[in-house]
């Protein structure tokens, strides 16, 4: 069998420089670019497409840090690295939208603050009113009807109070206004105070003063900034009061679906969770609101047996400013307790220091037995964060702030235990 020879001189072969040839063929260019060709032109257009993308992220990205995570060796990895610095752009402009959100929360608090403290009254007087309807609705009731029961029996409590102390309280107020200078003058008239005057000649001023002012027909009315501004603000006082009723209702009705909304904006893996948490906050608000009241209305039943029994003028109007003054946790009752007892006063000293050493004392058993009883289902705020909140929330918000600063800070000391140390503690 003849052995294979290799190509014959005059025919063609394969180069390893020229690849292979087919028979008489020229040679021809490998790879040769056609310019018109449509694939080589969306090639380019992507590749610009692409720098410009890099050159536009590069603006925004962080810079590269010769000790990123993904640069160190496995060892190292577990060593806290530095967050990286943000691109001064990015920063400039995260900056701006912070403060552009700041003025417009200034803004809106600024011109809508009444709306807000309206809503914020509503909010807390839904929440106490809740223990009463679930107790309503222990019994049997659906939660409508409980509402319903609950609204109208509070209206029937308000209104039957209402009729019963506004004409004493309309009167009292006439007398008091008539009666101002007489009793000025009897207060300065008692043998006490003649000692001080004795020695400090401070009658002659007072009268001036006292006669002054209730001598000018306009006095009263300017403090209000004339009669105009009388009539705007009861027309505003009514009109808030009615908001504030509208909107309690609506909240306590629609209670449930709120909070079913709230958490539909929480992960589905953490809803359990946050739905114990708010209904802890929800009850402990709502028990503070009932028991405030209750401690409210007591301390003002005190007061009055105790002025009835003294035959302290004014009565009415006392109990009803005692009972306002109550509401205000640590401060108000005290406040209270000093006004009437300066109102006794014209009375004769020995009347002020009974009523004081009365009153006084049943604030001592209520703050340590009546109170702790009472507010045994609501979250205990330790003594100086309740201080604190109640002079900060005063500061800020006025008496509305003063009212409302205890539940709030017992809703902050629930979310700093259940939230954040508790994740603390699984660390």
């Amino acid at each position: 069998m003849p052995k294979a020879s290799g190509p014959a001189p005059g025919s063609p072969h394969t180069s390893p420089a020229t690849g292979a040839h087919s028979h008489g063929s020229s040679p021809r260019p490998a790879a040769e670019a056609d310019p018109e060709d449509p694939a080589e032109s969306r090639s380019a257009t992507t590749r610009w497409a692409r720098r410009l993308s890099r050159t536009v992220n590069s603006l925004f990205k962080a810079p590269n840090h010769p000790g990123a995570l993904d640069e160190l060796p496995e060892s190292e990895t577990d060593t806290p690295q530095p967050i990286p610095a943000l691109h001064p752009i990015s920063m400039g402009f995260l900056g701006t939208i912070g403060v552009g959100i700041a003025l417009a929360g200034y803004y809106l608090l600024t011109n809508v603050g009444s709306l807000i403290t309206w809503i914020s009254i509503a909010l807390f007087i839904a929440l106490g009113l809740d223990p009463v309807v679930r107790f309503l609705m222990r019994r049997g009731l659906n939660r409508p009807l409980a509402v319903t029961s609950t609204m109208v029996g509070l209206l029937a409590i308000f209104g039957g109070f209402m009729a019963l102390i506004i004409p004493t309280l309309i009167a009292q107020i006439t007398q008091f206004i008539s009666r101002a200078p007489e009793i000025v003058d009897n207060f300065l008239n008692s043998a006490w105070v003649k000692q001080i005057d004795a020695q400090y000649a401070v009658s002659s001023r007072i009268n001036t003063e006292v006669e002054r002012f209730f001598g000018d027909s306009g006095a009263v009315t300017n403090v209000f900034g004339g009669v105009l501004g009388v009539s705007q603000t009861v027309a505003q006082s009514m009109f808030g009061v009615l908001i504030v009723l509208v909107l309690a209702i609506y909240f306590l009705a629609s209670l449930p679906g709120m909070m079913s909304f709230s958490l539909r904006l929480v992960p589905r893996s953490k809803r359990n969770r946050a739905d114990q948490i708010i209904t802890r906050i929800t009850r402990s608000v709502g028990n503070y609101v009932m028991g405030q009241a209750s401690v409210a209305v007591l301390n003002a039943s005190v007061a009055l047996i105790l002025m009835t029994l003294l035959k302290v003028p004014f009565a009415a109007l006392l109990t009803l400013l005692v009972a306002m003054l109550a509401f205000i946790p640590l401060v108000g009752a005290v406040i209270a307790g000093v006004l009437v007892t300066l109102v006794t006063l014209t009375l004769g000293w020995q009347p002020a220091l009974i009523y004081a050493i009365c009153y006084f004392g049943y604030l001592q058993v209520e703050a340590y037995f009546i109170s702790p009883r009472i507010m045994n289902k609501a979250v205990a705020v330790p003594g100086a964060v309740a201080v604190i909140s109640v002079i900060a929330g005063g500061t800020l918000v006025g008496i509305t702030g003063a009212l409302m600063a205890i539940p709030v800070a017992a809703s902050a000391m629930i979310l700093l235990r259940e939230v954040f140390i508790a994740r603390q503690d699984r660390l």
